[in-house]
C-alpha cells in the first residue's frame, strides 16, 4: 500500500507542477488539474488508513486538510463557475494543498534517499527546515501571483460584459 501511496502521490505533485508552468495555476479544467485531483484524493485518503493502530496522527490531521482543501476547490470549480471571487478561493486552495502535501514529500524524501545514506538525519535536521521554508516563499509568491492574475482576468471580462 505504501509504495502504490507514493508512486500516485508523485504522479499527483507532477501533475500540479505541470499544470503551475502550463496555465499558472492548478487548473481542474485540464488533464492535469483532474490528474492533481484525483491522485491527490486518493493519496491523501490511503494516507489515512496507514500507521491508525497508533490513532490519529500530526500526518492524519494533514491529509484531512488537503481533502477539505481540495473538494471545497472542486466545488467551487463545479458549482461556482465563470471568472469570478471564488477561482481566488479555488486557486488558493488548491495552491495550499500541494504546499501541504510536500511537507511530507520533503521529509519522507530526505530522510530516506539516498538508501543507505540518507540527505537529512530526522524531521528536524535542519535541510528539512530549510526546504520547506524555500517552499513556503515559493508557495506565498506563486498565490500572490495567482491572485493578481486572477484579478486582472477577473476585470477584462467585467469590462467584456
Amino acid at each position: 500500500m505504501g509504495i502504490f501511496r507514493t508512486v500516485i502521490g508523485i504522479v499527483a505533485i507532477i501533475a500540479a507542477v505541470i499544470s503551475l508552468i502550463k496555465v499558472g495555476k492548478i487548473d481542474l479544467k485540464k488533464l492535469s488539474g483532474k490528474i492533481y485531483f484525483y491522485c491527490t484524493l486518493i493519496t491523501s485518503l490511503t494516507a489515512l488508513g496507514l500507521s491508525s493502530i497508533k490513532g490519529v496522527n500530526p500526518g492524519h490531521i494533514v491529509a484531512l486538510l488537503i481533502v477539505v482543501l481540495i473538494c471545497v476547490s472542486y466545488f467551487l470549480h463545479v458549482k461556482k463557475q465563470g471568472n469570478n471571487r471564488s477561482r481566488f478561493i479555488e486557486n488558493f486552495f488548491l495552491s495550499f494543498s500541494l504546499f501541504l502535501s510536500m511537507i511530507p514529500t520533503v521529509n519522507e524524501t530526505l530522510t530516506r534517499v539516498p538508501v543507505g545514506h540518507p540527505i537529512a538525519t530526522g524531521p528536524t535536521d535542519p535541510l528539512i527546515g530549510k526546504t520547506l521554508l524555500l517552499l513556503l516563499i515559493l508557495f506565498v509568491v506563486g498565490s500572490v501571483l495567482q491572485f493578481r492574475k486572477q484579478n486582472k482576468i477577473n476585470k477584462l471580462k467585467k469590462v467584456a460584459i
